[in-house]
């Protein structure tokens, strides 16, 4: 082969190799960073602090040691899990947490809303949820699919806001349980499927989060029945789960927080909304630092380090642990250690009945 050749071929190889590097998708498209500043991974919180937005699904006959072995590596006192069912299961979850790790787990009941509004079907659903709380539940979670999916005896929608659910809010309040409630979901998942969408990724590789205005409701009509529900039932507690889905408009949420002094909020699966406006989000929990709980809603060990690492450091630009939920990067919001430590412990051990406090400094 002349060397004429062999140079053309050379040339062919690296014009299709670059041309192969070029043609990337956005999904492939995650470069390293060149940034050298100070900082690093933070893998354990600078205080013992409680998940109020954990899950263990199995709990009823879970083993639990692997699961605190994780909760000590990272500091965690307790975790709050929210999916405790209800009846039969939650009495052995209780049950499985007394006799092998009292003290660092509670658990909080939920509801079936499907048929709401059967002859009889109110009376039976506060009756167990009084007798849910007898067996050890200290608060009641409620899924999404309420607003979203559940129907009413006549195979409507049921509204977050229905008259007929209102002994069950009242309930609560009575029992001095909070409500720790998913209401709809991120509004991007609503707007427009486009290249302006923040949540573009997401909903490319997760498409059936995508909504629409009749998919089920607007995403307005379903945080306004949430409110609408927190503003009627003053005298119970309710923790808006993922900060309301208002933690990309901060002057919205002070707003709404202003209006409901029963409403608090936790900051689950929302950190990288906190993490790109650390100036605003500082100010933010200073302010409200005594309605801020900490939460992480899916049980994934190794990302509890981002979450500390934004609330606790000044370090600037460092990675988030998922590109699809957010392509930029994080900042710390350096909050002092007193809200740090009603962030993490005091705010939860205020609202939620049955926690053992003797672990957590005062």
């Amino acid at each position: 082969m002349t060397r004429t050749k062999i140079y053309l071929l050379a040339l062919v190889c690296f014009s299709t190799y670059s041309l192969k590097s070029q043609d990337l998708s956005f999904e492939e498209y995650n470069p390293k960073s060149t940034l050298v500043v100070p900082g690093k991974t933070i893998t354990k919180a600078k205080f013992p602090f409680i998940d109020i937005h954990g899950h263990q699904y199995n709990m009823p006959a879970q083993n639990l040691a692997p699961v605190i072995a994780a909760m000590d590596t990272l500091n965690m006192q307790i975790m709050v899990n929210l999916s405790g069912r209800t009846g039969d299961d939650l009495i052995k979850s209780v049950a499985n947490i007394n006799k092998n790790f009292p003290g660092r787990f509670v658990v909080f009941c939920n509801i079936n809303f499907e048929g709401a509004g059967k002859p009889g079907w109110i009376e039976a659903t506060v009756k167990q949820l009084e007798q849910d709380v007898k067996n050890g539940a200290v608060g009641l979670k409620v899924y999404k699919s309420l607003g979203l999916s559940n129907k009413d005896a006549d195979g409507k929608r049921l509204a977050i806001d229905d008259p007929r659910l209102d002994p069950i809010w009242a309930k609560c309040g009575e029992l001095k349980i909070p409500v720790l409630i998913h209401a709809a979901d991120p509004k991007p998942f609503w707007d427009e499927f486009n290249g302006d969408n923040e949540r573009w990724l997401e909903l490319k590789t997760h498409p059936r989060r995508k909504r629409s205005a009749t998919d089920p409701a607007p995403f307005e009509q379903i945080i306004t029945e949430e409110h609408n529900m927190f503003r009627k039932h003053k005298n119970t507690t309710f923790v808006n789960a993922h900060m309301g889905w208002y933690a990309n408009d901060l002057g919205k949420l002070a707003q709404l927080l202003d209006e409901m002094p029963n409403m608090q909020v936790e900051i689950g699966a929302i950190i990288a909304e906190l993490g790109r406006q650390p100036r605003f989000a500082k100010a933010f929990f200073i302010k409200y630092q005594d309605r801020i709980h900490f939460g992480k809603d899916s049980w994934q060990p190794d990302e509890f380090c981002t979450y500390f690492r934004v609330l606790e450091s000044a370090d600037e630009y460092f990675p988030y642990h998922k590109k699809y939920h957010a392509f930029w990067p994080m900042y710390g919001l350096d909050l002092p250690d007193e809200v740090l430590k009603k962030v993490y412990y005091k705010n939860t051990l205020r609202i939620v009945p049955g926690l053992d406090k003797s672990k957590f400094p005062k």
